[in-house]
């Protein structure tokens, strides 16, 4: 299904590169793994082949699909629930689908309440997880640095024309 080369997506952790397929045994029992490494902190990660299509694991959109993605971030911020309980199971429904226009609209989201009136710290974790998933994809779609996709990113959202040096209050950096 996969090869050494291609670009995927692992939803709840973000894009990467399959740099090797191994065989490996794990609790007695050998399988084919697919080793992916992130574009983000120097991360590798396994997948058992066997179970890919169930994780949903996805090859990464197409540059031309990255045209709505940029619209979403450039949108109006859509009606969530003003309970932040209800928002945030909505918005890990979203992330867990591992769709990059249900994660852009969370990310853009989360942004513009942030800057209005502020996050929990759950909402401002889960803001962090789905920045870093939605950065990453963008970075290998473009083949950019995750500072030059953020910046990026944070322009579309906000509105900004100089740098933006906006991350969580939490963290000083997105990851």
């Amino acid at each position: 299904m996969f090869d050494i080369g291609d670009k995927i997506v692992y939803p709840m952790h973000g894009a990467g590169i399959i740099v090797d397929i191994e065989k490996k045994e794990i609790l007695g029992k050998v399988k084919d793994y697919l080793i992916m490494q992130m574009p983000i902190g120097d991360m590798k990660v396994m997948l058992p082949v066997d179970n890919v299509e169930d994780i949903g694991v996805r090859l990464i959109i197409e540059m031309n699909q990255l045209d709505e993605v940029i619209d979403i971030l450039k949108g109006h911020k859509t009606s969530m629930p003003d309970n932040w309980n209800r928002r945030y199971r909505l918005n890990m429904d979203r992330i867990k689908s591992g769709d990059i226009y249900e994660v852009a609209e969370v990310v853009r989201n989360l942004m513009m309440l942030d800057t209005e009136k502020g996050l929990s710290t759950g909402e401002r974790k889960m803001l962090t997880s789905a920045k870093q998933m939605l950065l990453s994809e963008i970075c290998l779609i473009k083949d950019l640095t995750i500072e030059e996709v953020d910046e990026m990113v944070c322009n579309y959202v906000l509105n900004f024309d100089e740098d933006c040096d906006y991350f969580p209050q939490e963290n000083t950096k997105p990851f």
